[in-house]
């Protein structure tokens, strides 16, 4: 009898193992449908029914006992029983049971889990707007999740590390926290944060904030006139370009260690100077500010000597002139100096000529020539200036004017 015994525990054993009873766990997010399966590899004709949490009989075969008409058959074999529970909520979470009669009785188990997705993030910020330098903090917050859910940051094209907190509310469900702090700079002004949600039950979930950064002013001086090296005589304009968040409200120039020159004009943001002296040297400055602070910049003016003469060209000219002026341009031909030469010259000729005439004028007069009247009637040379030396008395006088 003891050795039957042993012989009838290895055929259940051996019956079991042919008739192997397997199902699966499933996730689903709450409202959507689920799917159990129970399946048997070789079924000897045994009944298969799926039970619930509470172990009430769902299907037997492919019959419902069950009055919840959310399970509704999919298939069912022999050797499969598949069925699908639609519109699935938390209540429906738990472990269920694929049961196979058999002597004794085999079950295998499926866990349904119902995942809820967190609402919509919201990023609430310590202040709107932030002046450059300082820190700001972020908050973003993920509620009514299930499982917890996850939070990243990311500022731009940078990932940010948060302090992130989980709190379980009711029904394992989870509020979730996060918060970032980090200083700002000017470059930060319009860069995106985003709160990034990551959980299991939703794709693409972030909520993003725009940086709003306040910075003092950033300074500029342009040389508007001249192109070149600023020589005596010349005008000089420069223009001061400034731009802050909020826009400077205020824009002063100044001569650093000495006073404007007297006839400097300056309007806003222009400063101009005429008939450059040597006097005229130094630096001058433009200062902007705003609400956050203020800011300058520089220009070294530099005069040199007018030009005298017309510099000649060379293959390869060395430029010797300010840096601030414009570097490597070709010195000025100085035209007005030019026009002053010829001028002086035309002036000159112009006054020996009225000298020339009035000496001539002075000296116009008369004189006489005594020809022989009869020399022309002479039959020889001899004859003719015996006849002149005779006739000079008797000459008529003629007048001849030398001017």
């Amino acid at each position: 009898l003891h050795r039957s015994a042993h012989i009838c525990h290895f055929l259940t054993l051996v019956l079991f193992d042919s008739q192997n009873l397997a199902t699966d766990n499933v996730s689903v997010i709450e409202g959507e449908t689920a799917t159990i399966s129970c399946r048997v590899k070789n079924n000897d004709d045994s009944v298969i029914q799926l039970l619930n949490p509470n172990r009430q009989t769902i299907y037997f075969r492919d019959v419902r006992p069950l009055k919840d008409s959310r399970f509704q058959l999919v298939n069912f074999t022999d050797n499969e029983l598949w069925v699908s529970l639609s519109n699935v909520s938390l209540s429906d979470e738990g472990r269920y049971v694929c049961q196979l009669y058999t002597d004794p009785p085999q079950e295998a188990y499926a866990d349904i889990t119902v995942l809820v997705p967190p609402g919509s993030p919201v990023i609430e910020s310590r202040e709107d707007v932030v002046s450059e330098g300082n820190e700001t903090e972020l908050t973003c917050i993920a509620m009514g999740s299930k499982p917890a859910a996850s939070i990243r940051w990311m500022k731009g094209e940078e990932e940010l590390t948060g302090e992130t907190t989980a709190e379980e509310m009711y029904d394992r469900m989870f509020t979730v926290t996060s918060r970032v702090r980090f200083s700002v700079t000017k470059e930060d002004d319009g860069v995106p944060v985003d709160c990034i949600i990551d959980h299991p039950a939703a794709k693409d979930l972030l909520a993003q904030r725009h940086l709003e950064v306040l910075y003092k002013p950033e300074v500029k001086i342009v040389v508007t006139y001249p192109e070149g090296l600023t020589r005596e005589g010349d005008n000089l304009d420069l223009t001061c370009i400034a731009e802050g968040k909020p826009r400077p409200h205020q824009i002063k120039w100044l001569r650093v260690d000495e006073d404007v020159p007297l006839h400097t004009v300056v309007t806003g943001s222009e400063l101009y100077i005429e008939n450059l002296n040597k006097s005229y040297n130094g630096t001058y400055r433009c200062v902007a500010s705003n609400a956050v602070g203020e800011a300058y910049d520089d220009y070294v003016l530099y005069v040199y000597d007018a030009p005298t003469t017309i510099p000649t060209p060379t293959t390869n000219p060395v430029s010797t002139q300010d840096p601030r002026a414009g570097e490597g341009t070709p010195p000025k031909i100085d035209h007005a100096v030019i026009g002053g030469v010829v001028a002086v010259v035309m002036f000159a000729i112009l006054c020996a000529l009225i000298v020339l005439g009035r000496y001539f004028a002075r000296h116009k007069g008369t004189y006489f020539t005594h020809e022989a009247k009869g020399a022309d009637d002479a039959a020889d040379a001899d004859t003719a200036i015996i006849n002149a030396e005779g006739g000079h008395n008797n000459s008529d006088e003629k007048k001849e004017y030398y001017i």
